[in-house]
């Protein structure tokens, strides 16, 4: 079980004081991020064909949740793992125009997660996309749009202090940007994660941007990401520091997204060029969809944060081990 159990915890709210807390914050911070980003709220889908190709298959080797409709026998369904597919192509589908977006609320099931205090199977997110001109593909525009996600969490910060004086977690002041290998070049003898809670204990707060190419000491990449959504130079991962756990929290997962050519020298690169026969992929190659930028927000995480707690389960409702909320229990951590 990996589980990190800080001393003396007090999540200081009651578990309804905390319901209230979290309606709240995903209330507000949903109303002011549409709003500052120019998007609109629309709905989604929690599953899609497997033909497609618009589901995500995340770091390749999880297993989609997939099951069979009685009126179409032969179609294998699948459970959305996120949405960065599919929005691109509502985007078109839906007629938006140039630096309008969408945002949606994805539920999704990853049942290959490994539990604990950061990961559960069920995965709630605020998934959004932007029309964005193919000279906007720059590292100049992803860095502006993640000082302008950057403001809107600050900005909660102090909406829920206002509320909750007693709970909010005090976040940095600004965003700080590396790449990841630049990070490698910085901490080359720590493990991945053991040099993103370095950065973001000094900085508080960091954008590690280029996720999916391979580092130059140790020949793989910093995390593991699709080839076929995000470009692997145009990306990256937004992490807070979480007093609770002493650690890096990631927050947001981003990037502006593939052209024509970029799908294609990564799906070569992650030896699976097989995708590019599919129907979104061959969109992409035709130029038949939007330039976009585009992300995921934990909706959990985003109240694990400001209300520094220990467990996402404190914030949301799922299915954790017998052993673990017995663990957690001993140690006033409420999994809900």
């Amino acid at each position: 079980m990996n589980l990190i159990i800080p001393d003396h915890y007090d999540p200081v709210l009651s578990v309804k004081e905390t319901q209230e807390a979290i309606k709240y914050i995903r209330d507000t911070f949903q109303r002011e991020f549409g709003k500052e980003m120019n998007l609109l709220r629309i709905s989604a889908p929690l599953f899609v064909t497997q033909k497609s190709g618009l589901n995500d298959n995340l770091n390749g080797v999880e297993r989609p949740v997939g099951f069979d409709i009685r009126e179409m026998p032969e179609e294998n369904i699948e459970v959305v793992q996120s949405l960065a597919k599919w929005k691109r192509y509502a985007l078109k589908k839906y007629g938006f125009s140039m630096h309008e977006g969408l945002y949606t609320n994805m539920n999704a099931i990853r049942r290959d997660e490994e539990m604990d205090n950061l990961h559960s199977v069920y995965v709630d997110q605020w998934d959004w996309e932007k029309i964005i001109a193919k000279e906007e593909r720059t590292d100049a525009v992803l860095e502006e749009t993640v000082r302008t996600i950057f403001k809107v969490i600050k900005h909660m910060e102090h909406e829920v202090w206002y509320k909750y004086p007693q709970a909010v977690c005090h976040l940095a002041d600004d965003v700080y940007f590396i790449t990841s290998q630049q990070l490698e070049d910085l901490y080359p003898d720590l493990s991945v994660k053991d040099r993103e809670n370095a950065i973001t204990r000094e900085k508080k707060c960091v954008f590690i941007k280029q996720i999916g190419k391979p580092l130059k000491r140790s020949g793989k990449p910093h995390d593991g990401r699709a080839p076929d959504y995000d470009d692997w130079d145009l990306n990256g991962d937004l992490l807070f520091w979480l007093p609770a756990l002493n650690r890096a929290l990631e927050i947001s997962s981003m990037g502006i997204r593939v052209d024509e050519d970029s799908i294609v020298s990564q799906c070569k690169a992650a030896h699976c060029e097989e995708r590019l026969s599919l129907p979104y992929h061959q969109m992409i190659r035709k130029k038949e969809l939007p330039y976009t930028i585009g992300g995921g927000i934990g909706q959990s995480r985003l109240c694990m944060l400001l209300l520094n707690r220990a467990h996402v389960g404190e914030v949301q409702a799922s299915i954790w081990p017998d052993n673990m909320i017995a663990e957690c229990e001993k140690h006033n951590i409420h999994l809900l």
